[in-house]
């Protein structure tokens, strides 16, 4: 496949593979890393303080995560499932809140890096286009900056929901794809 893209003279040619844990392939996420990482338990805090139970591993659980928590249960008589806001490394606490609209969840842009365009040209100044932060995810209006030669930010038109440092961003003018990058940090809603 290289050589063909050397061929086609397509910059992918030169590009590093992909070895991220999403090329392991048909299995279980936490029982790969189990057989690597050691588990390491902590608490389970909501976004109020308050302890609602433990965790096998902060590598288990990514930003927005719903499913697996292993807390079931409303707080307060809300209805609202939990979901994933924050997680302090530091301290190895996973914080959560009800509702997927939760003002922890929601960030108003992000920064990213590793960026690649389409027709090959270092992206400078400010455009408008759209962007995706997930898979099947419908288009972000969205304002994007230079930052410098590899990082960009992205501003969002409205504020968007579990927006996840280390996946991609993907930027599209309609149907065109312009390029893309990964997501360095996110840029919370202010709360």
């Amino acid at each position: 496949m290289r050589k063909i893209a050397e061929d086609l003279g397509l910059v992918t040619a030169k590009k590093k593979d992909s070895t991220g844990i999403c090329f392991i392939g048909e299995r279980k996420f936490r029982e790969f890393l189990g057989r690597y990482l050691p588990a390491q338990p902590g608490k389970i805090i909501t976004v109020d303080g308050d302890e609602i139970g433990e965790h096998q591993g902060l590598m288990y659980h990514t930003l927005g995560q719903r499913k697996g928590l292993g807390i079931g249960g409303t707080k307060d008589g809300t209805e609202e499932p939990w979901y994933v806001v924050d997680k302090d490394v530091e301290n190895n606490i996973l914080i959560v809140a009800q509702g997927h609209e939760h003002p922890r969840l929601m960030s108003v842009g992000l920064i990213a890096q590793q960026l690649h365009w389409v027709d090959r040209e270092p992206f400078t100044g400010t455009m408008r286009c759209t962007v995706k932060t997930r898979y099947r995810q419908t288009d972000i209006p969205c304002t994007v900056k230079a930052l410098d030669a590899d990082r960009i930010e992205v501003i969002f038109d409205e504020p968007v929901a579990a927006v996840t440092p280390g996946q991609s961003a993907v930027f599209y003018n309609g149907e065109v794809c312009l390029g893309g990058g990964i997501i360095e940090q996110r840029l919370p809603l202010p709360v």
